[in-house]
C-alpha cells in the first residue's frame, strides 16, 4: 500500500488505538493533528466526503478508514511481515480467537467504558456536569465483565492465548482514561488479581508508552481539562 497518514488527535481513544496499532507494527505514518471539536480547523474535503466523525481517519494510499478496529485488521493484514508478527494470530484458530475477544471489547467493554470515560475526561472540559448516575452505572457494568475476564486471565496470559494481540490492544484507550481519571475506576482493576496483572503487561508495552507521550506533548482537548 501506500504512504500512511493518520488524521486526528491522539487524545482521541480511537487514534490512540490506530497510533499503538502502527507502533507495534513498525508502520511509518504520518499525523496531521486535526481537532474537530475546534471548528474554525480546514479539513481535507476528502475527510467531509467520508462523514467522518472526526475521531480517526486513515488513509494508506487509496483507502480511507475511519473506524478504528477496522484499520487495526487493515494494518495487521497488509503489514503482516512487519513488527510485531503474532498480534492478529499466525493460523486460523488464533485469528478466531483474536476475533471473539475484539467483539467481547466492541459490544461488551466498549459501550461502558466509553460512557465512563466522557463522564471523567471530556464532560466538563466540554462544558458539561459529571453525570454521577452514569458514572455508577458504567462502573457496575464494567465490575460485572471484569469478573468474566479475570477468570478468562487466570487461564492465559492475555485475552487470546499467550500472546500480546489487538484483542488486547483495543483496550488500552479507554483502560488508560479510566485508570488515570478515577480512583475507583483504577480499583476496578487492582481489586482483580488477573485482570490487574494483564493491565500493568499491556500498558507497559513500547507501543502505548509512546502513544501517552504524544498525548502528553499535544493533548488538544485535554489542556483545557483542571483537575
Amino acid at each position: 500500500m501506500g504512504s500512511v497518514t493518520v488524521f486526528g488527535l491522539p487524545a482521541s481513544t480511537d487514534v490512540a488505538r490506530v497510533l499503538a496499532c502502527l507502533f507495534e507494527k513498525d508502520v511509518e505514518f504520518q499525523l496531521v493533528r486535526i481537532d474537530t471539536y475546534k471548528g474554525n480547523q480546514k479539513v481535507p474535503e476528502f475527510l467531509k466526503l467520508q462523514d467522518c466523525s472526526g475521531q480517526v481517519t486513515f488513509k494508506d494510499g487509496n483507502t480511507t478508514l475511519t473506524n478504528s478496529r477496522e484499520i487495526c485488521r487493515c494494518v495487521c493484514t497488509e503489514y503482516a511481515d512487519s513488527g510485531n508478527k503474532n498480534i492478529f494470530g499466525t493460523g486460523a484458530l488464533e485469528r478466531a480467537s483474536i476475533e471473539q475477544w475484539l467483539q467481547a471489547e466492541t459490544q461488551n467493554f466498549d459501550p461502558p467504558s466509553s460512557d465512563l470515560v466522557f463522564q471523567l475526561a471530556f464532560a466538563a472540559p466540554l462544558g458539561s456536569i459529571p453525570d454521577q448516575t452514569i458514572i455508577a452505572n458504567s462502573e457496575k457494568k464494567l465490575a460485572k465483565l471484569f469478573d468474566v475476564y479475570d477468570k478468562r486471565l487466570a487461564e492465559s496470559e492475555f485475552l487470546a492465548g499467550d500472546e500480546f494481540t489487538i484483542a488486547d490492544l483495543s483496550h488500552l484507550p479507554n483502560s488508560q482514561y479510566i485508570v488515570t481519571k478515577s480512583e475507583k475506576g483504577r480499583e476496578l482493576f487492582k481489586k482483580r488479581k488477573n485482570v490487574d496483572r494483564w493491565w500493568n503487561a499491556i500498558s507497559s508495552r513500547a507501543s502505548w508508552k509512546k502513544v501517552v507521550e504524544m498525548q502528553q506533548e499535544h493533548p488538544g482537548l485535554l489542556e483545557k481539562f483542571t483537575y
